[in-house]
């Protein structure tokens, strides 16, 4: 009686043991992630062609009603398939078959409350994101702090730009994502500024490369960027300088509940073509609305590019867009300053004459 008890147990541990984890792969088997806890702390791992590209990785978020990164339990998994064709005119494809398989982990917090876990892969992207209910009478949160990290091995070398300080450069924009990068520097190296790094960023993991950003970011998130690494290579999400745009507003979240964070997405192959070729920023999201017209694009001659500030005003335009029609192209364009060094008058004026040409 003593021994079925005993292998009761080993068994029942067993069973525990095996489902705090979970597995997804590309539809061509290439590409892999790995999901487990780790003494109730949410992490995942990625291969490619059973290479390391990411080591085990943090999860989850810190939140005013409750902590989702640490003491979670498993409750369940689901797998499914997403099969999507769309088109779009204005990115690199115009026609993209998106084919991914899903897994949605479904976890609990030490107050019982739910989260979903949703990850897609493609053959050569992820994108994951966070799913929250409604929790009782609870519709609403706030998330102060996301644990969700890549950590990546010691030997990689990145090419990142650095989030600048806010409230500087040119005035006083920035951070404007127009900072420099080092090409091919260790991994962990501090940022410039001490801010992180700029969304979207590009690592060189051994045989393989790995580019890190976001989608589905809109009025209800904030956009974020990387951190700092550790010393072990672990970047993590973080949310916006509190003192950008002269402190005005909050840097962290708040949500509407049932809720969802924006997509985490990591392209990831052999060589730089499905890094270059990656429409995963469309594949996840759907429109938020339809157009009001058929908008038409084209091809341009602008003066600033050449000139600079000084090229805006009425004469200089007249160059351009005399320029542009003896080109053969479509539009102008009349960069910032016009309100000013033009006038809306004289604006209505460079428009007839656009016009004629």
């Amino acid at each position: 009686m003593k021994k079925q008890v005993f292998f009761g147990t080993l068994a029942l541990l067993a069973s525990q043991a095996f489902a705090q984890q979970a597995a997804v792969t590309g539809p061509d088997s290439r590409l892999k992630l790995d999901f487990q806890l780790q003494d109730g702390k949410p992490v995942y791992s990625v291969t490619y062609d059973g290479k390391t590209v990411l080591e085990n990785s943090p999860l989850g978020f810190v939140s005013n009603i409750g902590d989702f990164s640490r003491q979670m339990s498993f409750v369940g998994q689901q797998a499914d398939k997403v099969e999507k064709t769309y088109t779009q005119d204005r990115i690199k494809c115009s026609t993209v078959n998106y084919s991914a398989n899903k897994l949605t982990v479904t976890l609990e917090n030490a107050d019982k409350k739910k989260l979903d876990i949703v990850f897609q892969l493609s053959n050569n992207d992820i994108a994951f994101r966070y799913e929250m209910p409604q929790y009782g009478e609870t519709a609403c949160m706030v998330i102060e702090k996301e644990a969700t990290g890549f950590d990546f091995p010691s030997t990689t070398t990145t090419f990142l730009s650095p989030q600048s300080d806010p409230m500087i450069g040119w005035m006083r924009t920035k951070p404007s994502y127009e900072e420099e990068y080092v090409p091919d520097e260790p991994v962990a190296t501090p940022s410039k500024y001490g801010e992180g790094y700029t969304f979207p960023a590009l690592f060189h993991v051994g045989d393989n490369w790995a580019l890190v950003s976001e989608t589905g970011v809109r009025s209800l998130y904030c956009a974020s960027h990387l951190s700092d690494a550790t010393k072990d290579g672990l970047y993590s999400i973080a949310f916006p300088n509190p003192g950008e745009m002269n402190g005005l507003g909050s840097s962290t979240p708040g949500l509407a509940l049932p809720g969802v964070t924006p997509w985490r997405t990591i392209t990831v192959g052999s060589g730089l073509k499905p890094i270059v070729e990656t429409t995963v920023p469309f594949d996840v999201v759907e429109p938020l609305y339809e157009p009001s017209q058929e908008y038409k694009f084209g091809r341009s001659t602008w003066s600033w590019i050449m000139w600079q500030d000084p090229s805006i005003n009425y004469d200089d335009q007249i160059r351009f867009i005399d320029l542009a029609s003896e080109m053969g192209y479509e539009y102008t364009l009349i960069d910032g300053g016009w309100e000013k060094n033009i006038g809306r008058d004289r604006m209505e004026e460079l428009f007839k004459y656009a016009h004629q040409k």
